[in-house]
């Protein structure tokens, strides 16, 4: 068996899951838009490279990239605001294209809970998605893309907010007042869960298959939120004490139960 993967984006997530399978004993192929973190990559033990996609093409040698593994995961985050954003379906469009004429067998797409609209109620993963932002909308359609390649099989991970000791959603709402989705529960999961979810799929073979993955509990946002402020010596964030009690529960019961995955850091951590 060739024990390589091809990860897309080696950022944030994409980093410490490289370690991790190095660390499990696979050669790890990863990508960057930045010349400067080259030397990063390879201080890591990745094989790097400089890949850039735009919604006007892909730069680089994608090629060497997807021609010596079968497993490739495309960890690429729409950037849909601000001066530089971009059509994020178009930049799939060139990467599916690369896809088709490589060697590669298997891709987990790193989606989002996003391609669910805010007020769902309760969400497995046989809940038709009706995203309610573009960028729920984009990523929908790119989960699409990616499905209907011929010859390969593609697992969809639809993660739920992104968190560790240093990213968290408090860092931007402490101060703030007047919030108004006080009472709708949270959908997070730390970033020691997203790795061990993807690294997960390659070991046990979990392919063709897509998973909602947040942290099973969803305490109230004003609740949740003052208890971290709370934590880390911050002013809480104020919340209209008559908003509503609507929202999505992202259900992770089929990793839970059917998977036997077990979550690994709580997101009181």
């Amino acid at each position: 068996m060739n024990r390589s993967v091809a990860i897309m984006g080696c950022g944030w997530l994409g980093l410490p899951l490289a370690i991790t399978f190095i660390e499990q004993g696979y050669k790890v192929y990863g990508t960057t838009t930045s010349e400067d973190k080259i030397n990063d990559l390879e201080k890591v033990g990745i094989v790097p490279y400089t890949i850039k996609l735009s919604e006007n093409g892909l730069e680089g040698p994608i090629g060497e990239v997807l021609e010596n593994t079968e497993i490739l995961i495309i960890n690429i985050p729409p950037k849909l605001r601000g001066a530089n954003a971009e059509n994020y379906v178009h930049k799939m469009k060139y990467l599916k294209t690369a896809i088709e004429s490589s060697k590669i067998k298997k891709i987990i797409f790193i989606s989002s809970t996003s391609v669910y609209g805010e007020d769902q109620g309760k969400i497995t993963e046989c809940t038709p998605p009706y995203p309610t932002t573009e960028a729920g909308a984009q990523l929908l359609v790119s989960e699409y893309l990616f499905r209907r390649i011929p010859g390969i099989v593609t697992t969809i991970i639809r993660f739920g907010g992104l968190i560790d000791k240093n990213r968290h959603p408090i860092n931007m709402l402490s101060g703030k007042e007047g919030l108004r989705n006080g009472n709708y529960p949270v959908n997070l999961i730390h970033l020691n869960d997203c790795i061990g979810i993807i690294t997960s799929i390659v070991n046990k073979q979990w392919w063709g298959e897509t998973f909602n993955a947040a942290y099973p509990l969803h305490p109230p946002k004003k609740e949740y939120y003052q208890q971290i402020a709370d934590q880390k010596g911050l002013i809480s964030p104020k919340y209209d004490p008559n908003s509503s009690f609507s929202g999505k529960i992202i259900d992770s019961s089929r990793l839970i139960l059917v998977k036997k995955y077990v979550f690994l850091t709580s997101i009181y951590n």
